[in-house]
């Protein structure tokens, strides 16, 4: 009989302890994973986020893409129309609207090659996360240039200047989906206890890890262990389309031994989630979404704020118990085999996903 849903693994984690103007709470958070030391990982930076007073969380920024290909005859008249976007944004709200009333033109970014002009469009879009909508909305743009200068053609409608689950550096600078970071303060003491090493071989590992060995390596605009353990885990669970984590992985950990304490923070440029939308209607989903408090009435984009923030600090909370595991030889192997073991004994819940 053919199968229709994939079977995987799903555990709550924490509580978590955030704190901030978005999330002032404590909340456990959904996992599904076939990475089954994740759980008990990410659970010990849990346990340090209750211990610490709470992972401050804060969003810096928050907008969806799509950047659009056209083509005229020349390069000259391809500035023309760039120029023209700029000045004449509230003409293009009003096509805007008529796909949509929750997208809204934030801004616009041009990039001229030869005759061809890439136009990235940045639309906010309230408690989605936007991929149809802005999609929409970029077709509304289109229509109204090509009327608008007849020396114009299609191209396409998707450029890649978006960028759409690919790795580049314009994600990261000019942000795609929620701008998230998560920052703890762990005294020395709870450092020693819980993680097992101190604030100094943290910042130092780091240093020689996250941010020299991804440079060698050719990383782009990154520099962590494994945010994309937690983005799959946490984005299966929530109904999220998975394929985002390509950029949403893209983020940077920064480490520092501060006054005799270590200071630890995740920064996620280009978190994408939604609390409405595709994939959200699912009964687990659906369970979910209220567990973390992310499905009551309250203004719009809210929910989906609340929701990027969860994720920051979960984040968080995975990489700085595997960093602490990594300053100490042979605990990172040790702990593989003995959690997949208790995982595999004790069997643990399965959810059916598309």
């Amino acid at each position: 009989m053919e199968q229709t849903h994939a079977h995987v693994p799903m555990r709550t984690i924490g509580p978590v302890k955030l704190i901030g103007s978005v999330v002032n709470d404590e909340i456990m958070v959904p996992l599904a994973t076939y990475e089954l030391p994740l759980w008990p990982s990410t659970n010990r930076g849990a346990k340090l986020s209750r211990q610490c007073g709470g992972i401050l969380t804060t969003i810096i920024d928050e907008r969806m893409t799509r950047s659009i290909l056209l083509e005229a005859p020349d390069a000259a008249r391809c500035h023309e129309v760039s120029l023209a976007v700029k000045l004449r944004q509230p003409e293009l709200q009003l096509q805007i609207a008529r796909s949509s009333r929750f997208a809204k033109l934030i801004d616009s970014h041009t990039q001229i090659v030869g005759n061809l002009l890439f136009l990235r469009l940045e639309f906010s879009t309230g408690d989605a996360a936007g991929h149809n909508m802005v999609t929409q909305a970029a077709d509304e743009v289109m229509a109204w240039l090509l009327n608008q200068y007849s020396f114009l053609r299609y191209v396409s409608i998707s450029g890649n200047y978006c960028t759409d689950k690919k790795a580049t550096a314009v994600n990261g600078i000019l942000g795609r989906g929620r701008y998230v970071v998560a920052e703890l303060l762990v005294p020395r003491a709870i450092c020693l206890s819980t993680l097992k090493t101190t604030p100094e071989k943290i910042a130092e590992l780091n240093t020689k890890k996250n941010l020299l060995g991804t440079m060698l390596a050719g990383g782009i605009r990154s520099a962590n262990a494994h945010f994309a353990n937690l983005l799959f885990a946490f984005y299966l669970a929530l109904g999220q389309d998975v394929a985002n984590i390509v950029e949403g992985s893209q983020g940077m950990v920064f480490a520092e031994a501060r006054n005799d304490d270590l200071y630890f923070s995740a920064t996620l440029p280009n978190i994408i989630v939604g609390t409405i939308g595709n994939g959200k209607d699912y009964p687990f989903v659906q369970r979910n979404l209220h567990l973390l408090g992310c499905h009551q009435d309250r203004p719009v984009g809210e929910n989906a704020r609340r929701l990027a923030a969860i994720i920051g600090a979960t984040v968080l909370c995975g990489e700085i118990s595997l960093l602490a595991a990594q300053t100490n030889p042979g605990e990172l192997m040790r702990a593989h085999t003995i959690f997949e073991r208790q995982a595999h004994d004790s069997a643990p819940e399965s959810i059916s996903t598309p």
